[in-house]
Formats: C-alpha cells, sequence, structure tokens
C-alpha cells in the first residue's frame, strides 16, 4: 500500500506518494524533510471523531480514575459504541513534530495513541494514519460529563506524519508508544495491536455515519489500547512518539495549551 504525505515547499503545498518527494526524508519513519520544506497533516480533516473505550486495557483504565465505576464498564459491553467529537476546522489539532497541550486545570494528563481512519465518501475507509487523542484523565475521572473538558483544548490531537492508503484488505496494525523526558531519557514504553479491539472499524463507522452527516475527509480515531501508568502524567518539554509500521512515526513535543493560543494570536 502506499503512504502519502503532505508538505510545503519553497512553491507551497502539495501531496505525493513517499517515494515521489522531491527530497529525501531525513528520517524514513517520521519522514521529517530538510529545509526548506516542512511536512504537514497529511490531511486536513474537516472534522475529527474519536471512539473509546474500544480495548479491554482502556475500559480498565477509565474505570480505575473514575468516580462512577459502572459506567465505562457498561460502554465497552454495550452494543452503542461511545464516539465523540475531538475537533472541526483542525482548531485543535496539529501535525506532525507540532506540540500537543497539556490543561492547566488538570494534573493527570495522558497520550493516547490511536490508528486513524481516513474516511472518504459514503463512509469509505479510504486510509488510515496515526493519532494520538491527547486527554485529561483528571478532569474525566472526576465526573464523565465533562468529557468534553476533557478532550477539548488547543493542541489535544495530532494526526500524521502519513496515510497509508486503504487497498480494500482488512488491515491490522501494531501501535508502539514511547514518551522521552526532556534530556531524552525513556519515560514509558508499550505496544498494543488492533487485533485486541472489541469492535471492528467498520462497526464504528457504521455507528458514526448512523443519522450523522460526517463530511468525506474526516477522520475516526479508534480508540487506545495504550496507558501509561497511574503516576505517569504528560508535562512540557516531554516527547510523544508512536510508531506504526507501514505508516510510520508521529512524534510531538508537549507544551502547555494555553502557550499554544497565545501563539496564535
Amino acid at each position: 500500500m502506499t503512504r502519502r504525505v503532505r508538505f510545503r515547499g519553497p512553491d507551497g503545498v502539495h501531496e505525493a506518494a513517499v517515494e515521489q518527494l522531491p527530497v529525501e526524508p531525513l528520517d524514513p519513519e517520521t519522514l521529517e524533510l530538510p529545509e526548506p520544506y516542512e511536512l504537514l497533516m497529511p490531511v486536513e480533516p474537516p472534522e475529527v471523531w474519536c471512539a473509546g473505550v474500544t480495548y479491554e486495557r482502556s475500559r480498565d483504565a477509565r474505570v480505575d480514575e473514575s468516580t462512577i465505576k459502572d459506567v465505562y464498564t457498561l460502554v465497552y459491553d454495550a452494543e452503542r459504541p461511545e464516539l465523540f467529537l475531538k475537533d472541526a476546522a483542525c482548531r485543535r489539532t496539529v501535525g506532525p513534530g507540532r506540540p500537543i497541550g497539556v490543561r492547566s486545570d488538570s494534573s493527570w494528563d495522558v497520550p493516547e495513541p490511536e490508528i486513524g481512519l481516513v474516511l472518504g465518501e459514503g463512509g469509505a475507509i479510504a486510509g488510515y494514519t496515526i493519532g494520538n487523542d491527547v486527554s485529561s484523565r483528571a478532569i474525566e475521572g472526576e465526573n464523565p460529563l465533562y468529557l468534553p473538558q476533557a478532550k477539548l483544548f488547543a493542541g489535544a490531537c495530532a494526526i500524521g506524519p502519513a496515510v497509508l492508503v486503504a487497498d480494500g484488505a482488512g488491515a491490522v496494525f501494531d501501535i508502539h508508544l514511547r514518551i522521552l523526558g526532556p534530556g531524552g531519557e525513556e519515560l514509558f514504553a508499550g505496544e498494543t495491536s488492533t487485533a485486541r479491539m472489541q469492535r471492528s472499524f467498520e462497526e464504528l463507522v457504521s455507528w458514526l455515519r448512523r443519522d450523522n452527516p460526517v463530511p468525506a475527509g474526516s477522520v475516526l480515531l479508534t480508540g487506545t489500547g495504550l496507558v501509561p501508568p497511574d503516576d505517569f502524567t504528560l508535562e512540557p518539554g516531554q516527547r510523544v512518539e508512536i510508531h506504526v509500521p507501514g505508516i510510520g512515526t508521529l512524534v510531538n513535543p508537549v507544551g502547555r495549551a494555553a502557550d499554544l493560543i497565545a501563539e496564535e494570536r
């Protein structure tokens, strides 16, 4: 299958297959490009949606964090999945190498490495990318009704570095996560596989589009099966690396959400 990227060069923004790039990437996994070229989000989704509690590990972690114990077990076993809108118009979504944010009013924040489904016309799965559904476990754990505040803030989502074009066959992906400290020391590492998901990609897309006009080009993040230990929280100065063989490695430094807003002004 083909990996496609978007990049900015001296004469504007372009899209190309990785093997057709005008310059050699500095790293074959992150696809970082030499100056003056800049790697962009491989797609600018009009909407980003997320599915939650699709792995047993995610269910267990959210039961542990929550003061209301039954809700996540119920949704894990239910016919209807948890789905929520993460972003629209890329206001909170960043690409490779750009900072992801943590909230100033949260004491416990984590990355959530996921496979993102790029949706085409009619909800067809057109491709796959890597997503990071950055979340405040402290806010959501206090009350599930605080989910929007736990999930929506500046730099709360990252996607990239490429889109693996779907070829119509069923796809299974291994997902590897590393979190590095300011000095490059490894703070956490783990891996999982989409083979451990409770629901299929197609099932999640079907529920998402039920009576819901999701535009083509949107991305659906399919849930995480990797959760750092309870004594870990994201901090500015750290770096998150999510590697999926066949797609590449999504790398993002960690910053403060409030600082990301200030930079836009």
